[in-house]
């Protein structure tokens, strides 16, 4: 494994699709993060590769998802204005079909693919895809802007090869779709940290969805109490994410970062700021395992072009210019102050007392 190479991979069609006119995820983010890193010189580090993806084949998103369902992706990227709501397509929900949505997709899911492939064959220490992180979508029903759980995809190919893998999920919405995939696994460790499901959607999420038979202690879940900012949430982070990635002793890791937990986001209630996920992906470069990096949810453009951005320079370890942090981040005082810290301690606990041994 090159010990400092770091990938990023891009191609403007990742970014050109439109679920439709006004919906909130807009592919479109992902040109001002390649843009800033061109412009401070990233892609010219002699330790910097940018990779082209490639189409998912079907075989590989049959890996998660049913035949049917596919073939219903497929047909609502021929004929979008028919009915698939049973797929958990509609018109004016969060996972609208559209034309096209079944190609924009295998490029999206084969971008996270090739990630994995640079990364496992060594050639890079840490490979991301930000158009990635698709992490609600399940076995027969998009959910959540989600069509094909990318992460999923490549966690469960990664598990077929014997590996044991650990995947982190710092979005601000539970990773409900990648658990269930592996919730009766040893095989893949599922920690995601997220806003508390009784306030946000999907509505999951809680520490006693733990998995279960041979998975059971190996789904941990993490919710944090809306208004989270940058101490409680670095100390959940560092009080369970090392832990049990120590205990598990993964072959590889797998990550979902969302920038959606930005204190700027309109989706959510979480309050970080670039302080926190600057903390959070300098851990994941310290440590020894190959690392798939993949995105996720972000809404407040400017929050998504400045975060992603900074987390790449951290892969491709570069200075990080001031100018990409927050200036002024909110931190809670008072009686607000205790109520998140302990909160968020009880998340915490709560998350390492459901936790395999």
């Amino acid at each position: 494994m090159e010990p400092d190479r770091a990938a990023f991979v891009y191609d403007p069609r990742l970014t050109e699709h439109v679920y439709r006119p006004g919906h909130p995820l807009r592919p479109e983010r992902l040109r001002g993060v390649y843009a800033t890193l061109t412009a401070l010189g990233a892609f010219d580090r002699p330790n910097a590769a940018v990779l082209a993806p490639r189409d998912a084949t079907r075989d590989e998103i049959e890996r998660i998802h049913a035949p049917d369902y596919v073939e219903a992706v497929m047909q609502a990227s021929a004929e979008p204005d028919l009915d698939y709501t049973q797929w958990g397509m509609h018109e004016w929900g969060d996972t609208p079909p559209f034309r096209g949505m079944h190609e924009a997709s295998l490029l999206t899911t084969g971008a996270t693919l090739v990630a994995m492939e640079e990364v496992m064959a060594g050639r890079v220490r840490v490979a991301v895809n930000y158009a990635g992180g698709l992490h609600h979508a399940m076995k027969r029903r998009a959910s959540g802007f989600c069509i094909y759980n990318d992460p999923a995809i490549v966690c469960g190919l990664l598990a077929d090869r014997g590996m044991k893998v650990a995947y982190v999920d710092i979005d601000a919405h539970h990773g409900d779709g990648v658990q269930a995939a592996f919730y009766d696994t040893d095989r893949v460790l599922t920690i995601s940290l997220h806003q508390d499901g009784r306030t946000l959607f999907p509505g999951t999420g809680s520490a006693e969805e733990r998995g279960a038979g041979r998975g059971a202690g190996y789904s941990i879940n993490v919710a944090l109490p809306p208004y989270t900012d940058d101490p409680a949430y670095m100390r959940a982070f560092d009080e369970v994410v090392p832990e049990l990635i120590a205990r598990y002793r993964p072959d590889v890791m797998v990550t979902q970062q969302g920038i959606d937990p930005h204190f700027s986001d309109p989706l959510t209630h979480l309050m970080i700021s670039t302080r926190t996920r600057e903390h959070c992906a300098r851990w994941f470069m310290s440590r020894p395992y190959p690392w798939i990096a993949t995105g996720g949810g972000g809404y407040d453009l400017d929050a998504v072009r400045r975060t992603w951005s900074l987390e790449h320079l951290i892969m491709l370890g570069a200075a990080v210019p001031a100018d990409l942090h927050d200036t002024d981040p909110p931190i809670a005082a008072g009686a607000r102050r205790r109520a998140i810290d302990k909160a968020a301690e009880v998340a915490a606990h709560q998350a390492l007392g459901a936790a395999f041994t």
